[in-house]
């Protein structure tokens, strides 16, 4: 199997990839040698998407004020 350049895909590109592939797979109607190419796709899209995620949960921050409640800093937005 070929390995798929993912490179310069935007993530909604890559998604609507990965969602093509999924579909594809759930249709059950192409040969086992496609089926098995496009889940290989489909298991790079996800992991390429995963770390477009990450970088973008990394770049996102919030203000918060300090201990001291004097000043301003910038911390790592936390959703949990």
């Amino acid at each position: 199997m070929r390995e798929m350049n993912v490179d310069g895909l935007t993530f909604e590109d890559a998604y609507e990839r990965l969602e093509g592939a999924i579909a594809s797979l759930q249709d059950g109607k192409i040969p086992l040698d496609q089926a098995l190419q496009r889940y290989q796709e489909g298991m790079q899209l996800t992991q390429y998407c995963n770390e477009l995620l990450q970088k973008a949960e990394l770049s996102v921050q919030q203000l918060q004020v300090d201990d001291t409640g004097e000043s301003l800093i910038v911390a790592p937005l936390d959703l949990e």
